[in-house]
């Protein structure tokens, strides 16, 4: 577990890769150079190079690859509709199926109406390379992952979704689930990690389709709706996916609109870019041999 200096630290490094994100993603037809960017942000290249290499996951150059609106257009034209959860399944680490290694249960309505009367939540906020998060978690799985940028009490988000739960403190229990977001070779080898959810059974069937969007693939919400045999509840699949109770586990980012841009974000669109680019690069390393970062 990180200690609170090196909280701020990778707070600090997070605000600073988020704002190169967001230059990159209003520059990125223009393919800027490494010198532009550091200009942009009054950093040494060469430094700029190591902390977005590894907070990102990738050079900002082959980020940029990643991000242009062209590559988002031959992503949705090329991969089109939701692929079989047979896809990539020879592949090793970021390569595998999201949902090879999250099971989703669905609360009963009764459940539901109650707001989790009679559950005991262990929550916590961990330092992740995307920000720091708050997660919950019941008997029955993780139940809240959300990104926290802000400094009201992150219990209190805890508290909205589940009003009627005995809600305890306890970092110790959900720092084990903050250590598997981001790491998806220990993810996809360990065992499923259960999750927790209530919502309508419409957000239910997008939830469940957003589990078959492939890692470092994406789909667009007319896709999503197609996808649950409602093709003309676009917009409505829109709300579904802005209610996702589980950031990253549920995977919302992977959703843009259908022309290629990245569209709406609960949790920002520098977070957004940077969420599929950093999966877009893991599974670059999967199926390629390592090779030097262009700068």
């Amino acid at each position: 577990m990180l200690s609170d200096n090196e909280d701020g630290l990778q707070a600090r490094d997070y605000q600073r890769i988020a704002s190169a994100i967001g230059w990159l993603t209003r520059h990125a037809e223009e393919q800027p150079a490494l010198a532009e960017l550091a200009g942009a942000l009054n950093l040494s290249e060469s430094h700029l190079q190591r902390l977005f290499t590894r907070l990102a996951g990738v050079s900002p150059k082959r980020f940029v690859q990643h991000l242009t609106l062209s590559a988002a257009k031959a992503r949705l034209a090329d991969g089109g509709a939701l692929l079989p959860h047979a896809y990539a399944l020879g592949l090793s680490g970021g390569g595998r199926l999201h949902d090879l290694f999250v099971t989703l249960e669905a609360m009963t309505p009764g459940e539901y109406r109650a707001g989790g009367a009679g559950l005991t939540l262990r929550w916590g906020v961990h330092a992740t390379r995307f920000g720091p998060v708050v997660i919950a978690m019941s008997p029955r799985g993780v139940c809240l992952v959300e990104f926290v940028d802000d400094d009201a009490p992150a219990v209190l988000r805890v508290a909205q979704r589940w009003p009627n739960a005995r809600l305890v403190g306890e970092p110790a229990a959900t720092a084990t689930i903050a250590t598997r977001l981001f790491e998806p070779l220990a993810a996809a080898s360990g065992q499923p990690l259960p999750l927790l959810v209530k919502g309508s059974n419409f957000q239910l069937q997008v939830w469940r389709a957003l589990l078959t969007i492939p890692y470092g693939e994406l789909a667009s919400y007319r896709q999503i709706a197609a996808a649950i045999g409602q093709p003309g509840a676009s917009r409505a699949v829109g709300n579904a996916v802005g209610a996702n109770p589980l950031a990253w586990l549920i995977p919302c980012h992977r959703v843009i609109r259908a022309e290629g841009a990245l569209g709406d974000y609960r949790w920002g669109l520098e977070r957004k870019a940077a969420l599929i680019g950093w999966e877009a690069a893991e599974v670059d390393r999967a199926a390629e041999p390592a090779t030097a970062e262009e700068a």
